[in-house]
């Protein structure tokens, strides 16, 4: 079994032409950010985090990996900022969401970012279903490094915590929790949703609390 997954890791890698072009050709072609923006599992997605805005009387949130802005459509977020690598999903965002007031977005490439001073900051970082999709793991572990820098309180992360599910070209599911325990020790897990056990879905929602 073990000797199999090298070559596995290298097939999959020779069909995947990396995150930003895969998703940018993705949304040009009309595709969309998946099935867990949709139905069912977008609206459980919602349910949780709203609930879990309000009650903690969040003021802003910043999302990194907003996609096409589907799932963004359920939310009560008082102000709001979309990143994501790709500008084809910015650009879909801002044609549906361009005359609201509370919301911004921002294509954002991290190799060419740095905000020591805080602007890209929230009250609350989001992660939904974006850790799956980052292959690589330097983008993996500074994707979670610029997430929890960009939390003044708060982190909810949506994704699996596992290696045992299933992978496709582009996605490579890892535990997440880990990194976080080594590397954020002044961040505890505050609560943790699991969908429905009837929902094909296969993350769970993970809000973090800065001690």
């Amino acid at each position: 079994m073990s000797s199999s997954r090298p070559a596995n890791e290298l097939r999959r890698r020779l069909r995947f032409p990396g995150t930003e072009a895969y998703w940018d050709r993705r949304y040009e072609a009309g595709g969309t950010s998946g099935a867990g923006s949709y139905g069912p599992q977008a609206e459980w997605k919602a349910s949780i985090v709203n609930g879990w805005v309000d009650a903690l009387g969040v003021r802003s949130v910043v999302d990194l990996g907003c996609g096409d802005g589907n799932q963004l459509s359920l939310a009560h977020y008082p102000r709001y900022l979309g990143l994501d690598l790709s500008a084809e999903a910015v650009r879909m965002c801002i044609r549906r969401y361009g005359d609201d007031p509370t919301k911004s977005f921002l294509a954002y490439d991290p190799s060419s970012t740095s905000d020591a001073a805080g602007w890209l900051c929230a009250d609350l970082a989001l992660s939904m279903e974006v850790l799956f999709h980052l292959v690589d793991d330097g983008m993996f572990e500074d994707y979670l490094a610029r997430l929890f820098d960009s939390a003044e309180r708060y982190v909810v992360i949506c994704s699996s915590d596992t290696s045992d599910i299933p992978q496709g070209p582009h996605e490579r599911h890892r535990p997440f929790t880990p990194w976080i325990s080594a590397n954020r020790s002044d961040w505890v897990l505050e609560q943790r949703a699991d969908p429905p056990e009837d929902m094909a879905i296969v993350s769970s929602l993970y809000l973090y609390r800065r001690v």
